[in-house]
């Protein structure tokens, strides 16, 4: 086998692995990449190899970083099978028309605006391209084996961190190869421990937090700290969430706090019709988290969903103590650019992060201090108070990490460390080496090499 990094190296974005068999080609995941202007320009250019000669997509979870580039792909000649758990498509039914939808009104506002060198400037692809996508999805049970040929098989194993998110393991000629994908939490309140992995020849693994440790603080403290001293200044509390996994986190929080009234009785909105759609799927697959079908089903009843663009602008009119949870979670699209624009100048209110800001996001800059941020053409000033939960995030610490590879029973010939930006990348790299003795690599991008 031999093994190509498309994306996700040292950066957390563009999740893309090329696994060649003899002459079959296999993508594991098709992510977008996001942040940095270097990185987005990715997106746009030629495919590494044609398309048409990819046999079959791999995925590891929903997340656009993983899955949003399919359309793209599809468009210029991919025909092949999509493979995922039911969970995971979907939540891309879900998540790449809304991606698509939101690639289209990216260029009607910078046509409006006029802040785009392209004229005019057009969609990486569209809503009617993402659902074409979705006809070639097939899903696949978990640690049920597929077959790619007479010597190579693949299944997807639970890995925690969202609904339907998998590692990938493959068997060829008794090697064995693993993709962590995104790494869950073990003690995460919603999602189940990822599984216990005991042996691979070589593993490609995540470090988005390579180089820290999450906080032991109790996220219900923070929470209920920055919405009453919000509500004190009569200001809203304003949370770029992900659609998938942090918004239903947020609720569950949120219903912690008000059902033991540590909080007033603040009207919450969800404003993301994509975060209503996933929260559905999330009442859906209720074996594939802790919470039971009761609790679930009392969290997701508990806000207001905003559905129209009409009731959105009446969000930013409404002068009263709110909080709004708004797609998406690194300001780089969505409903939420327009409550950012409204109440980010308002020294009342807050801007509360709950998850990772890559590089170059508008979010990371927010979060890093800076305040003044364009958008649609011009400059917002952030007056509003910046805050991050921090014992949020869905993704494994350093910590975390290390006692997940602590139950193999042999030491992987390599590991590979990916999807982490190059701080985290190396400081991860050097942890496994010196705690466990483990040979690792940190790929540069279009890295590759036979396992």
């Amino acid at each position: 086998m031999r093994i190509t990094f498309l994306g996700a190296t040292k950066t957390v974005t563009g999740s893309k692995y090329l696994l060649t068999l003899g002459n079959k080609n296999i993508l594991v995941d098709c992510g977008l990449f996001q942040g940095i202007k270097e990185l987005r320009a990715r997106n746009w250019a030629k495919f590494p190899i044609e398309p048409s000669s990819i046999d079959a997509v791999i995925l590891t979870h929903a997340h656009v970083d993983h899955s949003g580039y399919l359309p793209v792909l599809v468009k210029n000649g991919f025909t092949g099978p999509i493979y995922c758990s039911s969970a995971t498509k979907d939540l891309c039914a879900v998540l790449l028309p809304d991606s698509g939808y939101l690639q289209e009104e990216e260029a009607r506002n910078a046509n409006k605006y006029g802040y785009s060198k392209h004229k005019p400037a057009l969609p990486l692809y569209t809503m009617a391209e993402a659902l074409a996508t979705l006809k070639q999805f097939k899903e696949i049970e978990f640690r049920k084996y597929k077959k790619v040929d007479e010597e190579t098989f693949f299944s997807l194993i639970p890995a925690g961190h969202i609904l339907g998110a998998s590692f990938v393991e493959f068997k060829h000629f008794g090697t064995i190869l693993t993709f962590s994908g995104d790494l869950g939490r073990p003690d995460d309140p919603i999602m189940h421990t990822p599984s216990v992995i005991q042996a691979a020849d070589y593993l490609v693994l995540e470090a988005t937090y390579g180089n820290r440790l999450h906080e032991k603080i109790n996220p219900l403290d923070e929470l209920e700290d920055v919405i009453n001293t919000t509500f004190l200044r009569h200001g809203t509390v304003l949370i770029p969430s992900f659609a998938v996994g942090r918004a239903q986190h947020i609720l569950y929080l949120l219903y912690q706090l008000k059902i033991t009234q540590r909080i007033p009785q603040i009207p919450i909105y969800i404003d993301s019709p994509l975060a209503k759609n996933a929260t559905d799927i999330f009442l859906k697959y209720n074996k594939l988290h802790r919470l039971s079908a009761e609790l679930s089903a009392k969290i997701c009843e508990m806000p207001t969903y905003v559905n129209t663009r009409e009731e959105s602008k009446l969000l930013d009119l409404n002068p009263e103590p709110k909080i709004i949870i708004s797609a998406s979670g690194m300001l780089e699209g969505g409903r939420v650019l327009h409550h950012i624009r409204h109440f980010g100048p308002d020294k009342r209110s807050t801007i509360l992060f709950t998850g990772y800001q890559a590089a170059g996001t508008r979010g990371a800059d927010i979060l890093n201090g800076k305040n003044r941020i364009k958008m649609f053409g011009e400059v917002i000033s952030i007056n509003a108070e910046v805050k991050l939960l921090s014992n949020m995030s869905a993704h494994a610490d350093y910590d975390e990490i290390l006692q997940w590879l602590s139950h193999f029973n042999h030491p992987p010939r390599k590991v590979f460390i990916t999807h982490g930006e190059t701080e985290a990348a190396d400081a991860l790299k050097n942890k496994i080496e010196e705690q466990l003795g483990w040979e690792c690599v940190v790929p540069d991008y279009m890295y590759t090499e036979l396992v």
